[in-house]
């Protein structure tokens, strides 16, 4: 039980409210005071390292990989298959904490190296170059999962190898990371619209047209949206997982292709008054869908990292897409009252879903603080959100009993569902990324 290192609920309102009671506005016009930050700092630093303990080495398979189920208290409960984008999630956050827990560098490196392996030994297709998006719990290609490929998976196999390259300088995770990137520039990218094209057949063969005559569940892709259409989703992570690259390896088509998916998700994605369109044509036509707020927060902050990898830190135009997305999430995503970004919600209103999903509060916690160091000087704004937004995480997302995070909340913070831990679409890599970052900004260490 983590009990003791948490605290009882009464104890952990008394330290957020002696951490965070600055940031309330004054009535007056004096200038607020600010966040205790070092303190905070080091809490959120202490929840980190507690929750990424819970996972590694618990998640190590023997035989490879990670497992993906985990139930509220921990206990492993049974995996109905292996999935590509949690096996790389859960690489890239082991060397991510390699990175920032220097005390256990070596154990988190191991936990990234065995990641790496399984991805190059297993989940990688032999037989037609790429990597599987889904393959049964024995590691095979099973009929009933389909042997489809797609963007969006092979993303974070780019962002997993890149990073642990970055951190260990292991030549085999360099070598996944290009494949997985070669293999999708040479089979999916759309050399005349741009972007990339999202499901390929197993050989790499571009999947551009649904058949109507189909039963409705064939017309759909992996992701669930028609096959031949573009989505922000996979491409606010192909920015992401490029961007990674780019830092390890200098070869100009890598360059090229990350200032393309720049232009594609800040020029194209990102719309007035501040949101994303989710699905497009080929052409990038877009498609009526709602707002995701969760991945409006996110986004702001992949736009900026892209761009500091590309030497424009200070391009202004990113910082004001950017800037727009996180005003635009507060303006008609926020809750006020409780804390929190709702999950999704039309434009301009009203909330369509007022959960609030684990991921969306810990991309919004460092969406909130890279704005609050970039325009904390104009408005106290985001400083005042985060600090809201931390006291709901941590009354409400936080397991005090077991450790870890609970996958989402009601509006008011009553939880859904059983508490489960883990699952194929919930690894570690949002919350990891998220508290590791603000913890550096708190710290005055920069951001990524």
């Amino acid at each position: 039980m983590l009990r003791t290192f948490f605290g009882s609920a009464p104890a952990r309102a008394l330290i957020l409210a002696a951490l965070v009671a600055s940031a309330s506005r004054p009535s007056s016009a004096q200038e607020p005071p600010s966040l205790d930050e070092s303190r905070l700092a080091d809490r959120i630093d202490d929840l980190l390292k507690a929750e990424m303990a819970l996972w590694y080495p618990r998640a190590i398979v023997p035989g490879g990989g990670f497992h993906q189920s985990f139930a509220r208290d921990w206990s492993p409960t049974p995996d109905s298959n292996r999935f590509l984008v949690y096996q790389a999630r859960m690489a890239w956050t082991a060397a991510a904490m390699a990175e920032h827990d220097e005390g256990h560098r070596d154990a988190y490196l191991d936990h990234a190296r065995h990641g790496i392996a399984y991805l190059d030994e297993v989940m990688r297709d032999d037989e037609h170059g790429g990597f599987h998006w889904i393959l049964g719990p024995d590691g095979e290609v099973a009929p009933r999962l389909g042997d489809e490929k797609h963007a969006y998976a092979t993303s974070f196999v780019i962002y997993a190898g890149a990073k642990v390259h970055e951190v260990s300088g292991d030549a085999r995770a360099l070598e996944v990371a290009r494949d997985a990137f070669d293999w999708l520039d040479a089979h999916a990218h759309d050399d005349e619209h741009g972007g990339y094209h999202e499901a390929t057949r197993r050989d790499g063969t571009p999947i551009l047209d649904r058949d109507p005559e189909a039963p409705r569940p064939r017309q759909f892709n992996r992701m669930s949206q028609y096959y031949g259409t573009k989505s922000m989703n996979a491409h606010i992570h192909l920015l992401e997982a490029v961007a990674e690259l780019a830092r390890v390896d200098d070869r100009p088509i890598v360059r090229e292709r990350l200032g393309e998916l720049h232009r594609v998700v800040r020029d194209r994605i990102a719309v007035e008054p501040g949101a994303l369109n989710l699905y497009f044509t080929r052409d990038w036509r877009p498609m009526p869908a709602h707002d995701s707020f969760g991945h409006d927060v996110e986004t702001a902050y992949l736009l900026v990292e892209a761009a500091g990898v590309l030497g424009i830190p200070d391009d202004p135009e990113t910082w004001r897409v950017a800037r727009s997305l996180v005003d635009h999430a507060l303006d008609f995503g926020w809750d006020a009252e409780h804390g929190g970004f709702f999950d999704k919600g039309d434009v301009f209103g009203p909330v369509l879903d007022p959960k609030k999903v684990w991921w969306t509060q810990a991309e919004g916690l460092n969406a909130l603080m890279l704005m609050h160091r970039r325009f904390g000087d104009e408005t106290g704004r985001y400083r005042d959100a985060f600090a809201l937004q931390w006291r709901f995480i941590e009354d409400h997302l936080l397991d005090d009993e077991f450790g870890g995070w609970f996958s989402e909340a009601e509006a008011d913070g009553g939880r859904v569902g059983d508490g489960q831990k883990a699952s194929q679409w919930k690894a570690n890599y949002h919350t990891a990324r998220a508290m590791i970052n603000v913890v550096r900004m708190l710290r005055d260490e920069g951001h990524p």
